[in-house]
């Protein structure tokens, strides 16, 4: 299999041409999206009700990685872990790893006689990549990538792992940073960070591009077409240049080539990827 399986939880119904369900669409839209919001439930509902969404930072990966795999890893044909960094006392990282759900009938009790290890969370990446002007309020949308996940979250225990997914996560944000910087950690940063890694069950992603689609009457309506502009605001996200620290605290003369990179590679595709979509084809 080639993808996440479709099940009721993660299916697209609506617009469903835009649903998408392999690895390498889902894993590039996580790892390429800088910021994660995790959603999961806080307490047990009869103490809390409402669910809690945190922007995190992550990267998917798979421990130990292929030999000849460096960090972070390229869109791989089979399914990937989540790796999810957080600090040591953070109220995520000290809930319960074992989740036991209330069960609504004997049947499904039964199923749930012994609970599914680790806690369960649903996961959101969104790229926005233009503003979609049409001919009425209602026929106005958005050009975006988004993937959401499903998956059993435990902490990470084993050493090795802990330290392969803190320079997996560094590395998919500013690649190469970890090798440039002060390496490996102290055993105090080792003691205050926490890695979750998050086994994924379900996940799906979903695409819109292209321009406005409009209504055949207000297509056919002159006065409306002569007066009302319609089209799309390409929309990116850009690195400025580079600050330096000022006075003593930065002593490197000049800014680092990966860096530089950083900086360039980040916008050329940000703008690459936002002009491509409005030819991406005539979608509501």
């Amino acid at each position: 299999m080639s993808g996440y399986p479709p099940n009721p939880r993660s299916t697209v119904n609506r617009y469903r041409g835009r649903a998408a369900y392999d690895y390498q669409t889902i894993h590039t839209l996580v790892n390429s999206c800088p910021i994660l919001h995790v959603s999961f439930n806080p307490s047990l509902p009869e103490d809390d009700p409402f669910p809690t969404i945190l922007p995190m930072i992550g990267a998917m990966g798979s421990f130990p990685p292929p030999p000849s795999q460096s960090a972070p890893p390229s869109p791989t044909p089979g399914p990937l872990d989540l790796y999810l960094h957080g600090y040591v006392s953070s109220r995520l990282m000290r809930l319960p790893p074992t989740a036991n759900p209330t069960s609504s009938s004997a049947e499904e009790a039964a199923e749930e006689a012994e609970p599914k290890k680790g806690l369960p969370l649903c996961i959101s990446a969104t790229h926005l990549d233009g503003l979609i002007l049409a001919l009425t309020p209602h026929h106005h949308s958005l050009n975006y990538r988004s993937a959401i996940l499903h998956g059993r979250a435990t902490l990470l225990t084993s050493p090795a792992e802990k330290l392969y997914a803190m320079e997996l996560i560094t590395d998919n944000l500013i690649p190469p940073r970890w090798a440039n910087t002060r390496v490996p950690p102290t055993a105090v940063e080792m003691q205050s960070t926490s890695i979750l890694r998050v086994e994924i069950v379900s996940a799906s992603a979903k695409v819109r591009e292209g321009g406005p689609g409009e209504d055949r009457r207000d297509e056919r309506d002159e006065g409306v077409r002569g007066r009302v502009w319609t089209g799309v605001v390409p929309v990116w996200s850009v690195l400025g240049e580079p600050v330096p620290v000022p006075g003593e605290g930065n002593r490197v003369g000049g800014v680092p080539g990966h860096v530089k990179a950083l900086v360039e590679g980040w916008n050329g595709e940000g703008e690459r990827r936002a002009r491509e979509a409005v030819e991406g084809g005539k979608k509501r």
